[in-house]
């Protein structure tokens, strides 16, 4: 949403685009110039965690409130599927790398979490792509193979 920058009570407001992104109105931009004076600062995104069910990502406090939920949502929705395409549950990976600071190294937290979520998908048997489970079964409907010359 774009709001329109105007005075209140006297004070320049920025628009809701330049305090996000980190972009500077004109009269300002002395105020929050880099160390080198040509560039804006810029701002950082806040940590995000990997889940290692369904491989969205998640704020670091989140992540705890969903692990639960999707671990849920993915026992009801594998008991819905045929015995053929029913997973074992997915195991939350293990990675003990701690950093010089004494933290998880997050990218290789991440990175084990997206190959447990990307270990869940299922190859077509007729032309090799991996779905879901459950999307596998709409695409076989439709996916045919492909005629020889």
């Amino acid at each position: 949403m774009m709001l329109p920058a105007g005075l209140l009570n006297g004070q320049l407001h920025m628009t809701i685009d330049h305090l996000f992104l980190g972009l500077t109105m004109p009269e300002h931009q002395g105020s929050i110039l880099g160390s080198c004076g040509s560039q804006p600062t810029m701002i950082r995104r806040p940590p995000t965690v990997v889940c290692y069910i369904c491989g969205r990502e998640y704020g670091t406090k989140s992540i705890s409130i969903h692990e639960p939920q999707c671990l849920k949502k993915w026992h009801n929705e594998n008991n819905l599927l045929p015995k053929e395409l029913r997973r074992p549950e997915p195991k939350k990976p293990e990675v003990r790398t701690i950093n010089a600071k004494g933290f998880y190294d997050l990218d290789a937290l991440n990175e084990a979490a997206w190959t447990s979520a990307q270990s869940q998908l299922v190859p077509c048997n007729v032309c090799g792509r991996t779905f879901l489970p459950d999307r596998l079964i709409v695409h076989q409907r439709s996916c045919k193979p492909k005629a020889s010359k």
